[in-house]
């Protein structure tokens, strides 16, 4: 069983990843772990944060040498910028004097960062959250409901892919499906993981050029017009085996665990697995991925099929076809051009605080959608062959996988 935490506020001192159950000697360094921090900073349409918000990471358990060691793997990312929140974020009381003076350089703005946040923002957590715990202001729920916190889980992600690659050969890519209006060709091919530097080029991780380039103009007109974009998203999985998931029990259904996982992404409001709601205007007949027989020429893990639009998942349970999920982010709900709210100290009408400037965050959706998806199916590759080193997880799926080839190979012709 892989479990993960992610603790810490966006302008606190840090965030912290912990994972606990992962197997002894993955190979992992801290530079992997940057790169994936680095995947998650791009992306046309992002704010100015994402050039002065350095992401410092130390590793404070659980690897040694570039291999883990079985142990729990506790990983910080610092905030650069905490010196300036230093009073504002203290865990600790702060005289009042101490919150009305400016950090050190006369900068209005810093006295800014102090004040309380009355004004709470539609489609955030604000009110809900001032509601729910108490608050009169917002600022103690946007620092953890703020998708900052994804950075943590990014690291955590790239841990469990590497999990997955070096135990089963199981890999993963993400990709742009949609920006705003516009979406890629419904015959568009679809990305490999080879494809990875490729779409990290990609100012929006568009594998379509055409449909690209037309994502760029429409996050440029948003950005004029002081509004905001959202998108969808796809994570691609490779190499899955057959079995991962399960059918007995709703929690153990990997469709569901996968939705859950994606749905907890800051903003995503949908998700589909394979052609999703496509399928659900579909006739029966036109709807399922017919199965084939398994020939004398065939070098097959499993049964082929035709199509795969049930996304590499039948009765909660992996098929041996490549997996599909999607999630559908909705626009930034910090509008530049500010909607109407309420000033919860007044009452009266006013509009909402701005506490960020990105237009569009679909392309670091995608990088993070892929990190939950690699979190969710290293827990089910682990719940199906246990294991508390790569190579007795190896040696268990070898077993597996050569029980399901005695039941795959039964063709007409096989000696009885």
């Amino acid at each position: 069983m892989l479990r993960w935490l992610t603790a810490g506020e966006s302008h606190g001192p840090s965030l912290i990843s912990l994972l606990d159950g992962v197997p002894a000697g993955i190979e992992l360094t801290s530079d992997d772990l940057k790169a994936a921090l680095a995947r998650r900073r791009l992306g046309h349409g992002r704010g100015s944060r994402q050039k002065f918000e350095q992401d410092v990471l130390t590793i404070h358990g659980g690897l040694r040498h570039g291999r883990t060691l079985g142990s729990p793997l506790a990983i910080e990312i610092a905030n650069s910028e905490w010196p300036k929140w230093e009073k504002v974020m203290s865990a600790d009381p702060v005289a009042r004097e101490d919150l009305l003076i400016d950090a050190g350089t006369g900068d209005e703005r810093e006295i800014a960062r102090n004040r309380p946040l009355s004004r709470p923002r539609p489609g955030h957590a604000d009110l809900s959250g001032m509601l729910k715990y108490g608050f009169d202001e917002a600022r103690p729920v946007l620092e953890r409901a703020s998708a900052r916190e994804t950075a943590a889980r990014v690291v955590a992600g790239r841990v469990a892919a590497a999990l997955l690659e070096q135990t089963a050969g199981i890999r993963l890519v993400s990709h742009t499906l949609q920006t705003g209006s516009v979406r890629t060709p419904e015959e568009a091919a679809l990305p490999t993981p080879d494809d990875v530097d490729a779409l990290d080029a990609d100012p929006l991780r568009c594998f379509d050029r055409e449909a690209s380039a037309a994502m760029v103009a429409e996050v440029d007109a948003a950005k004029a017009d002081g509004d905001t974009l959202g998108g969808v998203v796809e994570v691609l999985a490779y190499g899955l085996p057959v079995g991962l998931g399960s059918h007995i029990q709703w929690d153990r259904r990997l469709d569901g665990r996968l939705a859950q996982a994606i749905m907890s992404i800051q903003a995503m409001k949908g998700v589909e697995i394979g052609d999703g709601f496509a399928t659900a205007g579909r006739r029966g007949s036109a709807a399922h991925d017919e199965i084939l027989a398994v020939d004398d020429s065939a070098d097959a893990d499993t049964y082929p099929r035709v199509t795969n639009r049930a996304g590499g998942l039948e009765g909660g349970i992996t098929n041996g076809q490549v997996l599909r999920v999607r999630g559908a982010l909705k626009p930034i709900s910090t509008v530049p051009r500010a909607l109407r709210t309420v000033d919860v100290s007044t009452g009266e009408q006013t509009t909402a605080n701005h506490q960020r400037s990105d237009t569009c965050a679909v392309a670091p959706a995608a990088v993070i959608a892929e990190a939950v998806v690699a979190l969710t199916l290293a827990d089910a590759l682990l719940e199906k062959t246990g294991g508390d080193s790569v190579e007795e997880i190896r040696a268990h799926l070898e077993q597996t996988q050569s029980l399901q080839a005695v039941l795959t190979d039964r063709r007409p012709d096989s000696a009885s």
